[in-house]
């Protein structure tokens, strides 16, 4: 302390080790990291996995809030522990969370019913009304820049309100996943830009709510839906039992976090125009920064904010390792096994495609489609076609929608990888072939908790008065791991062409015959 005041006096000056804590809050998991506001090295980390509640009909996907609160706390204990450091020094956290799902809260504050998750289906209904009453797809893009499928929170909420009457008539205050983790860490309700961007209830192009489509579902829904706040804006500071449980200050600055896509993109120094980031999780997104709003007028791509107050053009689709899981348990191969069954099979699986639609599909939107092996003979019958097929299928089904950004004018420079599926070297070639361009992981893979302490780091230095942008954070500290780099093969990328254009006209085709027989299949989907 007494040196520290004579920094002017050309003294030594002692400067108290800053730390950050970035909490990624997913469907599956939560994970919670500690780096060094130093060097950003990751100094300890811990994950909790829980699941979604059972015995629901199809199509609904629940959470209770509760497992997020746990799972919180112990990672972040688990996480402190294993950092060494002392928790006085934690300066700002940032969390990251699952877009898109319902938290109804009544006016105390309190859960009205579980979370419905991003990847529940069962609002298709009110989709059609929404888009309908607004005046068809045209005006909702118009009016919020993006389309509304069953994924998204305005559908949910009219569901709710439908469905569910009673508990609609509590309804006090609609969050987020991750709003609701910030309001219990610091007691404020808050929304910012990145994340409110995929509720389907505000024009992306003014970051303000959409008066018309709140209107269409309840007069009064303006009134639960918390400030909207740009996103190095903190969302408050720690709650005082909170800071003593884990030993923190009581000035520890919660930022305004994001949706777990604008925290990966964080995460992955995606803050620059040619940079891409490619997802292979449960689900698979691409997503790019842009600093103009992207808008598709055929809706496919979503012209999301990002959560540093630019914009994210993204795809979504939502089946990528639960199709190669399928084909792994099927056979019951190990990961490594399922690695060297697809690399038996030749690039293009001799024709076996794979429509991987097993959970209906966001892009292209099949909320209610099916998973289809198309191809399928006596040679391609076998478990290396069938398994390079899943891999292959997945990553065609993500290009359709990379293809659809290329031509809204993004063009990927290098692509960065993540998520699970980014691990297996196969699938990574596989990813650079249909790609078409260079793909590479990163040193930190965890790349929406670590975007989610970089974030907390750069709005507490903002906080303080340090004029940084985010780009500089993300320079200093991202880095990609040269020894994941890989390059297209010509060869294969003529050979993933041609299987993407197959893949194109089959799933249009199929959509048209499910479409004509909507009804009757339904009674077999259901099942």
């Amino acid at each position: 302390k007494f040196l520290s005041n004579y920094l002017d006096k050309g003294k030594i000056r002692m400067v108290e080790k800053q730390y950050f804590i970035g909490i990624d809050n997913g469907t599956q998991s939560t994970k919670t990291l500690v780096i060094d506001g130093e060097n950003g090295q990751v100094l300890g980390k811990a994950s909790k996995s829980y699941g979604l509640i059972e015995g629901l009909p199809p199509g609904h996907k629940e959470q209770d809030p509760k497992v997020w609160i746990e799972a919180l706390h112990y990672t972040i204990r688990e996480a402190l522990r294993k950092s060494k450091i002392n928790p006085k020094y934690v300066r700002a956290i940032g969390v990251s969370g699952q877009q898109h799902g319902f938290v109804p809260l009544d006016a105390e504050g309190n859960v009205i019913r579980p979370v419905k998750l991003w990847n529940d289906t069962s609002t298709i209904e009110e989709c059609e009304i929404l888009t309908r009453r607004m005046g068809g797809k045209k005006a909702v893009i118009d009016a919020l820049g993006l389309t509304i499928p069953p994924g998204f929170t305005a559908p949910k909420i009219l569901w709710l309100k439908r469905h569910e009457p009673e508990n609609y008539s509590k309804l006090a205050t609609v969050l987020l996943p991750h709003d609701y983790l910030n309001f219990y860490l610091t007691g404020n309700k808050v929304m910012e830009y990145g994340d409110a961007s995929g509720t389907a209830l505000m024009n992306v192009r003014t970051r303000s709510w959409c008066d018309k489509i709140l209107e269409i579902i309840d007069p009064n829904l303006k009134e639960k839906l918390p400030p909207l706040q740009p996103s190095d804006k903190p969302a408050g500071k720690i709650r005082k039992t909170i800071a003593e449980e884990f030993g923190f200050r009581e000035d520890v600055l919660v930022s305004a976090g994001g949706g777990d896509n604008m925290m990966g993109a964080i995460g992955t120094g995606n803050t620059r125009n040619g940079i891409v980031t490619a997802s292979f999780g449960t689900s698979g997104t691409i997503y790019a920064y842009s600093d103009v709003p992207i808008i598709d007028p055929e809706g496919e791509i979503a012209a999301f904010c990002d959560s540093t107050n630019a914009w994210l053009p993204l795809l979504c689709t939502m089946n990528v390792t639960v199709a190669t899981e399928f084909v792994r348990n099927l056979f019951r191969m190990s990961h490594e096994e399922l690695t060297e069954a697809v690399l038996k099979a030749p690039p293009g699986s001799d024709g076996l495609i794979l429509l991987p639609y097993f959970e209906g599909e966001r892009t292209p939107n099949v909320p209610d489609g099916t998973g289809v092996f198309f191809g399928l003979n006596s040679k391609t019958f076998n478990v290396a076609h069938l398994a390079r097929a899943a891999m292959e299928g997945v990553t065609l089904g993500m290009n359709y929608g990379l293809n659809r950004m290329k031509e809204l004018g993004i063009k990927p420079s290098q692509i960065r990888l993540t998520g699970g599926g980014s691990k297996n070297r196969a699938w990574r070639q596989i990813a650079a072939d249909i790609f078409g361009v260079d793909v590479v992981c990163l040193k930190i893979d965890e790349g929406a908790a670590y975007g989610a302490a970089l974030q907390a780091m750069w709005t507490y230095r903002r906080y303080n008065g340090e004029k940084i942008s985010i780009q500089e954070i993300t320079d200093q500290f991202v880095e990609i791991d040269e020894e994941t780099l890989v390059s297209p093969k010509p060869s294969n990328v003529s050979i993933y062409k041609e299987l993407q254009k197959i893949q194109n006209e089959v799933s249009l085709s199929l959509r048209r015959t499910f479409s004509k027989h909507r009804a009757y299949l339904n009674r077999f989907v259901s099942k």
